[in-house]
């Protein structure tokens, strides 16, 4: 289950909460109101070098996938 950021339309608090994919959404925790569901950014980053430079799925041992791979940015 995914987190999920709102923000009340009355007091405008703002808080997150653990709710299922197609669920109604919560009720604001300070007043009782509807709330709106908010965009925010994600937490999941890729750092380091990544499986690409380890060679995974590559026969020649690992430079061929790493230079194919930097060549598209």
């Amino acid at each position: 289950m995914p987190i999920y950021e709102y923000a009340c339309e009355s007091c405008g608090h703002r808080f997150e909460k653990l709710v299922r994919l197609n669920a109604e959404p919560p009720p604001c925790p300070e007043c009782g109101a509807g709330v709106k569901k908010l965009i925010s950014a994600s937490s999941f980053v890729l750092k380091g070098g990544g499986w690409y430079k380890d060679g995974y799925g590559s026969t020649s041992g690992g430079s061929g996938g790493g230079s194919s791979s930097s060549s598209g940015e």
